[in-house]
């Protein structure tokens, strides 16, 4: 079975595999790092041509969705004039997405009573995003 949206055979594939937070898509970068969509989408399509010329398939694993979109959509980045592309997306059963943002919430507070001992100039964004090999 063909998942790619335009099946277009002289466009370079690339898979997207996205999700809700806390289904176990992506790791976390530094949560007090300034990375913009704008820097997404110029670290993606690096990666991205790189994985080609070794005639692989890039895989873009986690990120905010609005990266995502950006990437996509954004005529500066022409993507999808260059590539076809994959969505596919993870679920899990709400009990498991509850338990997994239940730790992750956990973990998150008490790093944050170990570091309020030190000043923060910014906490950063809460949310994840991780290049996953790519």
């Amino acid at each position: 079975m063909n998942t790619f949206i335009n099946n277009e055979e002289f466009k370079n594939k690339v898979i997207f595999i996205m999700g809700a937070t806390g289904t176990g898509k992506s790791r976390e970068i530094k949560q007090d790092s300034d990375f913009t969509a704008e820097d997404f989408c110029l670290q993606a399509i690096i990666y991205i041509e790189k994985l080609l010329k070794t005639q692989r398939v890039p895989i873009i694993v986690g990120g905010s969705n609005s990266y995502i979109e950006k990437l996509v959509e954004d005529p500066v980045f022409m993507f999808k004039y260059k590539y076809d592309s994959c969505f596919i997306w993870i679920d899990v059963e709400q009990s498991v997405l509850n338990c997994r943002i239940d730790i992750r919430v956990d973990k998150m507070v008490k790093a944050w009573l170990v570091d309020e001992i030190t000043p923060k100039e910014s906490d950063g964004p809460l949310g994840s995003l991780k290049w996953t090999d790519i």
